[in-house]
Parts: structure tokens; C-alpha cells; sequence
């Protein structure tokens, strides 16, 4: 399993320092929706020329016009760029075309589907990663459980992200379901100490695969 750090809500400068101190334990960074919209493609540049090895996420969140902002994202340096669920089928095929020229990745963002259906299709597309998104303002009302998988369980070949309030305390729910990749932000940006948090999260992933190696 993979960690994946978000940075959102965050001021450049915070993203930078945020990055130095936490990037030893980190396997993708996420270059957040809002700080995209606050900075556009210059803050994900630089990331990319800070960290040349460590895989880019940019959370475009694109639902329209998936050509250009999917070669936006990939011509600042990210690997991965997000599409919504809800976005077209011609969206979402654009997209993943853009991603074969530039040998990246399309993650399509569930937020707000129920409907398996809707996964089936995007798979038939040729969709191969999503994220199981447990939205901010869901988290107003509760906190994200395991019963989010329900939606993917049934499908093969579906690389899985989990993203939504995940922190030191909630993983042990979510690591019985190995996601491919766990999706941290305030669990780690807003912790006093964010190199430990990191750490720590890091190490809680390892030792569970640790002991669950033989049972695989």
C-alpha cells in the first residue's frame, strides 16, 4: 500500500516545508484541488523540479474539457491528473488518451456515486485506478469506514485509492481492506509534528503488511 500525502488548503510556502520535512515517508504527492485553483500549474512545476522521483498527483478534479486539462497536468510534471465519475464517457476517454501520449495515469474520483453501474462503465472505458472519496463536508456528519468499499469489492483488476479524514487513529479500520493507495492530508499537515505523523502512518502501513504477508 502506498501513502499518499494531500496537500490542500495550504499556502505554497506550507506545501514546500510541509514536503521537506514529510517526503523520506511519502510514496505519491497529491497537489490538492484548491491550492491548483490558488496557484495553478506553477506550484505543481516546481514540486516536480523539488521531487523528480516521487510520483505527482494533481487533483484536477476535471468534468469537462478533459483534453487540455489533462495535457495541462502532464506537461507541468504530474504522473496522475483526477477526473469526477460523473464527468462524460467522451471526458473521461480524452483523458485517458492524453495519458497514453504522455505515459500518465487518469484516477476517476467516486465522490458522490452509489451506483455500481457507473463504476462498471468507467472500467469498460479503460479506467484502471479510482479513489474511494469520503468528501469534506461528509465528514461534518461522520467519519469514513470500511463500508466505502462496498462500491468497488466486486470489481477486478480496479487499483483502489481511500481518501477521506484518514488519520494515525482511523487507519487500523481501513487497512483490513488494502486499498492500493491510502490518502492522508490533516492527518499529516495539520499535525504539530508532520515529519512524525508521517512517519508513523508510514510505519503502521508496513507493519500491517508485515504481519499479513503470510496470509495472503
Amino acid at each position: 500500500m502506498k501513502l499518499q500525502l494531500a496537500l490542500d488548503r495550504l499556502s505554497y510556502d506550507e506545501c514546500l516545508k510541509i514536503l521537506e520535512e514529510t517526503s523520506e515517508s511519502i510514496d505519491w504527492i497529491e497537489i490538492g484541488t484548491g491550492v491548483i485553483k490558488e496557484y495553478g500549474m506553477s506550484i505543481v512545476r516546481e514540486i516536480r523540479e523539488n521531487f523528480p522521483e516521487t510520483t505527482i498527483v494533481a487533483d484536477m478534479k476535471t468534468c469537462d474539457a478533459g483534453k487540455y486539462e489533462a495535457a495541462q497536468a502532464y506537461e507541468a510534471g504530474a504522473d496522475i491528473t483526477t477526473v469526477m465519475a460523473f464527468a462524460s464517457d467522451q471526458t473521461i476517454s480524452d483523458m485517458l488518451n492524453v495519458a497514453l501520449a504522455y505515459e500518465g495515469r487518469v484516477m476517476v474520483d467516486l465522490l458522490g456515486v452509489s451506483n455500481k453501474n457507473r463504476i462498471r462503465q468507467i472500467q469498460e472505458l479503460g479506467v484502471d485506478l479510482v479513489s474511494l472519496h469520503f468528501g469534506k463536508d461528509m465528514q461534518k456528519n461522520g467519519s469514513i469506514t470500511g463500508d466505502i468499499f462496498e462500491l468497488v469489492n466486486e470489481f477486478q483488476g480496479l487499483q483502489v485509492a481511500v481518501a477521506g479524514g484518514i488519520n494515525l487513529e482511523s487507519l487500523p479500520a481501513i487497512l483490513p481492506y488494502q486499498p492500493t493507495t491510502l490518502i492522508v492530508g490533516g492527518g499529516i499537515t495539520k499535525q504539530s509534528n508532520r515529519k512524525q505523523a508521517a512517519v508513523q502512518i508510514k510505519g503502521a502501513i508496513q507493519e500491517y503488511e508485515r504481519s499479513h504477508s503470510n496470509c495472503r
